[in-house]
């Protein structure tokens, strides 16, 4: 669960299957602080937001109770019709509205049916509303950024442990430049072989339309992997094992790796 401050109140917003849903309690407290189920039943029993969420749900819940919708939306407008959260969820199976009891419960809305909420409440405080979720969205995508960054940096320095142990313990002395080149970029692809299963070239002709090189477009368990590798082959380097020894001894210990982060919960979030 996340805040955002609209005008004065602390609004939760939490994720569920990748999508945000936005407390309606804590926005209902701008109408009443005191009375917030009341607010929402009101907004609910309108003519306008019935054929709003109706058609939301009928665009995203394929399990939606359209019969009990149209219902509902007949009687709409009659004498004491009201309206309440969890009567709506009971009789049509909605998923765009969410309540709960208990300390962290109350009733929240997937963003789209929130910022509808927010027009009927006040439409300054819908602005301010969605100014301070983009807020929260740039922040999550900064920091999902620094993570895959942070992630690539660790690679490029223990590339760099790697590229040592080769110089140290392969490369012959007094060769050319191009010479060393050709040596790094074949114990660099004993890694693209371990973990990808194919060579940079390899990659390049199978991916000739995209920019950049088969590392860059690594996802974060990937990367991680990648790092290990790297280290374990500038000791296996030290040792004088054979290449074709340490390919499959990598290969080895990526399946085992990449089997492990993609279970990780910690992994996951990086993503």
């Amino acid at each position: 669960m996340k805040k955002i401050i609209t005008q004065n109140l602390e609004i939760a917003v939490i994720k569920r299957n990748k999508e945000e849903f936005i407390s309606l309690t804590d926005m209902a407290k701008f109408k009443d602080r005191e009375a917030t189920g009341i607010v929402i039943a009101n907004w609910l029993s309108t003519r306008y937001t019935i054929q709003f969420m109706g058609a939301w749900e009928q665009a995203h819940n394929p399990t939606f109770n359209v019969m009990e919708f149209n219902n509902i939306k007949n009687e709409a407008g009659s004498n004491g019709f009201i309206l309440s959260s969890s009567k709506w969820i009971q009789k049509t199976n909605a998923v765009g509205i969410r309540s709960s009891a208990g300390r962290y419960g109350g009733t929240f809305a997937h963003r789209d049916i929130a910022f509808e909420f927010a027009t009927w409440l006040s439409p300054e405080f819908k602005l301010y509303l969605i100014k301070e979720f983009q807020r929260l969205k740039e922040e999550e995508n900064e920091r999902l950024m620094l993570g895959w960054d942070t992630k690539r940096m660790l690679t490029k320095i223990n590339y760099r442990i790697h590229t040592d142990a080769i110089k140290r313990h392969i490369i012959p002395a007094q060769i050319s430049k191009k010479q060393a080149d050709i040596i790094y970029a074949s114990e660099a692809d004993v890694l693209n072989t371990a973990l990808f299963g194919m060579t940079a070239k390899e990659w390049r002709d199978k991916n000739s339309k995209l920019e950049g090189n088969i590392r860059d477009y690594s996802d974060v368990a990937q990367l991680v992997c990648l790092s290990n590798l790297e280290s374990l082959n500038a000791v296996f380097i030290r040792q004088e094992l054979p290449q074709s020894e340490r390919l499959i001894k990598l290969n080895e210990i990526a399946i085992i790796q990449m089997t492990s982060l993609l279970g990780n919960a910690s992994v996951k979030k990086l993503r």
